[in-house]
């Protein structure tokens, strides 16, 4: 029986899950436009606890999405979770970010593309098919009239996440669909997790970093 603690805190949804093999019991999340990370993170990850009636030595691993998306809301996620991997002497497990979106849709034909919202017309996107095989590895893409057009020419394609409302705006096409009003989210970390763990597929506690995908750029103190 294998028990694991799920972080995401990619973009503005705060979501913390429990999951028994690989299945969601507890899901704790707040879609929270100030990004109240820090402030609720933690007491999300307690609640989860409690309401699986677990403690946190129960736990066999430690997961967290990787990325990419918000700089801070990364940061605090990852610090989290490897505090509690150094504290508990547990492994850490990495889900990426757009890999976990992907599994909000559920169709048996077509192609998925998660998508989150970046600066003016940018989103960061990978392109999976209907079994969540990545067929086109995530990349900061500037949207047109002619993004995924080799894509919508074959048949339907599914694009989900934050970045679907500027999409939309651009794309006129009968095989688009725009799944909305959709974040990344603990719950679907679960089996993509669990599955990691089954394979031993860990990341090195002390040397993890989340996966930017761009470099922040931040001013240099005048001291």
């Amino acid at each position: 029986m294998s028990y694991i603690l799920n972080i995401e805190t990619a973009t503005t949804n705060c979501s913390v899950s429990i999951s028994k093999d690989g299945e969601t019991i507890v899901l704790k999340e707040d879609n929270d436009k100030s990004y109240s990370h820090a402030e609720r993170l933690h007491v999300y990850i307690d609640a989860a606890l409690k309401e699986a009636k677990i403690t946190p030595e129960d736990l066999s691993a430690i997961a967290i999405s990787k990325g990419p998306g918000s700089y801070t809301g990364l940061r605090i996620g990852v610090s989290a979770a490897k505090g509690l991997c150094f504290a508990l002497d547990k492994p850490l497990i990495s889900v990426p970010t757009l890999e976990a979106l992907a599994h909000k849709v559920n169709q048996k034909d077509g192609i998925i593309v998660p998508m989150l919202d970046a600066r003016r017309m940018e989103v960061y996107s990978a392109i999976f098919d209907s079994n969540y095989y990545e067929i086109r590895e995530t990349q900061a893409q500037i949207l047109d009239e002619n993004a995924f057009a080799e894509y919508l020419q074959r048949g339907k394609v599914y694009f989900v996440g934050n970045g679907v409302e500027k999409t939309k705006l651009l794309l006129n096409h009968d095989n688009a669909v725009f799944v909305e009003n959709e974040l990344p989210s603990a719950n679907e970390m679960s089996r993509i997790a669990y599955s990691k763990y089954q394979k031993n597929n860990m990341e090195d506690v002390a040397y993890f970093e989340p996966y930017y995908l761009k470099d922040f750029v931040a001013l240099k103190s005048k001291k």
